[in-house]
């Protein structure tokens, strides 16, 4: 039989800061360099080819979208705009030798959309695993698991989900994702933002080296920038491993366009020498959802919703695309009801979904930390590299603007939300912070735990990027062991922090309970590193607090 889909052509509806300026010059040199170096040896041997592997995502109870992107011939680069039009079949099956095929089809890769396909297949089975694969011109792309969320209305004993985010390919290798590919027990997996980083070579590695070089070597700004940067990533194997075993759902924060990004500019861009920031933001987006298996509920944008039988619905959250400027930290513009983190119609979709869930556990992909943050008394030394990690002054007391403190009159309005409705088991998944938090979400921080929690928040550390040790160039675990206390302090609601170490979260959800189980790498910048479980952190049905638990799962 042959499913319904829509082509990546129809999926593409697009609306249209940066420490130091890129010289003009490197914005708009010649890309064959950097071409070159984004693409595969094995791409000059044979084409057509799938250098990028294969993905799906964004699961439904009766469909998933697949995704892929082709080589036609060698010189068909990410980014470059060349090779033909190429048609692109796609089978799906139920068994992993494709002898049962439940649905087929077929589409065009073009070079306009950079030679990437989306089919979004329908008429699937609620529940099930189902394998795919692409072909083009008698090569045949590796074959694929995804799986198809349970039917809304069905009694769900269990869903299990990886979760990850910030992953800087110069910080490091990916074994985070080679580590949850090997579970083989996930219904998806969550990326909650920074999939890619926009620096140049060397400008955000790790204790002042690269592991590997980003290509191409300067700062992305063109939409063959964008092209080319997540064309190397999608080569890196443990990245292909994770995307062939389960679906993504995903979501974008900051890097995936450039640091500290808001509507209308970004700390990482400086209008002019780098082009206008409205070209910037529509190359990146056009750019992410060329190369991600994400469907934009909203054209340009990343929130959605989608939901998981009676058990749990999961908002997902755009918090770059609407917000305002962050502040200056340290006055009154925080509390400013005139500014914005979600922009008015998001912040009202998510009230309404919250509202109106009937399942046991409503789920919010966050990208930035909405629970209260302030650092306390913490020494000069640890205080220094804190500030630079989370854009915060270098000295003093302060909060970081980019997260939800920045916007409190939005915290504020959803969090008296939840309590005026009484909307309960509430869970905010999080990432952005390169840090792993378990985390009472307190409608007033100051005379908390006196005072009521609204909701939980589990944070999940980077899988490359820098935090605290990587910037103080110490041990791992040093400065945990001194700032975690002092912050939990100053912060009651905050049950436990690791400041240090790298790695990811898999969250295992009954009706009981949502438990995040936190594991951490033995070393980020070794291909093999190993995995260990670190801690684990749950909250009963209907409590909206954390408890710590000692059985992962």
């Amino acid at each position: 039989m042959t499913s319904r889909y829509r082509s990546s052509e129809q999926l593409n509806s697009l609306t249209p800061r940066r420490r130091t300026v890129v010289k003009a010059a490197a914005a708009t040199a010649v890309l064959a360099g950097p071409l070159a170096a984004a693409l595969p040896a094995k791409a000059a041997d044979a084409a057509p080819a799938f250098l990028h592997g294969v993905a799906s995502g964004d699961p439904l109870p009766d469909g998933v979208l697949l995704w892929t992107r082709v080589t036609p011939t060698p010189d068909a680069t990410p980014g470059s705009g060349l090779g033909p039009d190429t048609e692109v079949s796609w089978v799906v099956a139920r068994d992993k030798a494709l002898m049962n095929i439940v649905a087929k089809g077929s589409t065009t890769a073009r070079a306009a959309s950079d030679h990437t396909v989306k089919a979004d297949i329908r008429g699937l089975e609620p529940a099930t695993d189902y394998w795919f694969r692409f072909s083009a011109g008698g090569t045949d792309s590796p074959v694929a698991r995804t799986r198809t969320a349970p039917a809304a209305n069905a009694s769900v004993a269990g869903l299990r989900f990886g979760v990850v985010s910030c992953a800087n390919w110069e910080a490091g290798y990916f074994a985070s994702y080679r580590h949850l590919a090997a579970r083989g027990d996930l219904d998806a997996w969550l990326h909650l933002g920074d999939y890619i980083y926009e620096y140049g070579a060397g400008q955000y590695g790790t204790r002042g080296k690269s592991v590997r070089q980003t290509a191409p070597t300067h700062e992305i700004l063109t939409l063959a920038d964008y092209r080319i940067r997540h064309g190397q990533y999608k080569t890196d194997a443990d990245l292909q491993a994770l995307h062939a075993k389960a679906p993504v759902i995903a979501i974008w924060d900051d890097h995936e366009i450039a640091n500290d990004t808001w509507s209308g500019g970004a700390e990482n861009h400086t209008e002019g020498a780098e082009g206008t920031w409205a070209a910037r933001q529509a190359a990146a987006k056009q750019a992410y959802f060329e190369w991600m298996p994400v469907r934009p509920a909203i054209a340009g944008t990343t929130y959605r919703s989608l939901r998981f039988g009676k058990l749990a619905d999961l908002s997902l959250l755009d918090l770059r695309s609407f917000r305002s400027q962050q502040a200056a930290v340290g006055n009154g513009d925080v509390d400013d009801p005139d500014r914005t983190l979600t922009g008015r119609a998001q912040l009202d979709w998510l009230k309404a979904g919250l509202k109106s869930s009937d399942t046991t556990w409503r789920l919010v992909g966050n990208s930035v930390m909405i629970s209260p943050f302030a650092i306390g008394s913490l020494t000069a030394d640890l205080l220094k590299p804190l500030a630079k990690l989370l854009g915060l002054p270098q000295e003093g007391l302060a909060l970081n603007t980019d997260q939800w403190d920045g916007y409190t009159d939005d915290r504020r309005e959803l969090l008296a939300h939840l309590r005026s409705n009484a909307i309960r088991n509430t869970v905010f998944l999080t990432g952005d912070i390169h840090m792993a938090w378990a985390n009472d979400v307190p409608v007033d921080a100051g005379t908390y735990p006196l005072s009521a929690s609204a909701a939980t928040e589990f944070v999940v550390t980077s899988v490359t990027s820098d935090n605290l040790d990587d910037i103080v160039k110490v041990p791992e675990g040093t400065v945990s062991a001194i700032a975690s206390p002092i912050i939990k302090a100053a912060n009651r609601h905050v049950h436990w922090i690791d400041t240090d170490r790298h790695g990811y979260g898999v969250l295992d959800i009954t009706a009981e309970r949502a438990q995040m189980d936190y594991y951490v790498l033995s070393d980020k910048t070794k291909q093999a590193a190993t995995s260990s479980w670190a801690r684990s952190y749950r909250t009963r049905s209907r409590t909206q607090k954390v408890e710590r638990t000692y059985d992962p799962v």
